[in-house]
């Protein structure tokens, strides 16, 4: 039973976590068509917060719930592949997060925010991050994705 309920709360924060990402894209994106500096503004402080909120929350309850599962079910975290490279992909995830996606996003939050308030947004530079938000949000995105497939389908694979 216990089991059950790790898993159950496992899934719940993978939701949460990919439900927050993707949402995030599209509100960037929606933001984005306006070409309004205070709307664009408005998203990325938004999404920087759905981050604190739902993001990190989420990324600390998959963890806890999958491990306590996996020792529940008497499943070696490291010697199970397909748990152990979920665990390599979903590291690799949070790398592309916390090294270049948050950073960008405080750098875009900030551009449009100067741009807002001078009423000369720097178009090029906001392009430029954006393009590089927008290739490691991919990153930060289908890495989680694909060790959700993992977990799923659970394929036998070798873990170390």
């Amino acid at each position: 039973m216990l089991y059950l309920a790790f898993k159950t709360l496992h899934l719940i924060a993978v939701v949460m976590f990919l439900g927050n990402i993707t949402t995030g894209i599209f509100w960037k994106e929606h933001a984005d068509r306006s070409r309004d500096p205070r709307i664009i503004a408005h998203a990325m402080a938004g999404i920087i917060a759905a981050d604190r909120l739902f993001t990190v929350p989420g990324v600390l309850l998959i963890v806890l719930a999958g491990v306590m599962a996996a020792m529940m079910g008497h499943l070696p975290l490291l010697r199970t592949g397909w748990i152990f490279w979920s665990l390599v992909l979903f590291t690799l995830s949070g790398v592309a997060f916390m090294g270049w996606l948050v950073p960008l996003q405080r750098k875009m939050h900030k551009l449009m925010q100067a741009g807002a308030e001078s009423g000369s947004p720097d178009w090029d530079g906001y392009h430029r991050l954006s393009r590089a938000w927008g290739f490691w949000g991919a990153v930060a995105l289908l890495l989680p994705l694909a060790a959700m497939v993992l977990m799923v389908l659970k394929p036998p694979m070798r873990g170390l």
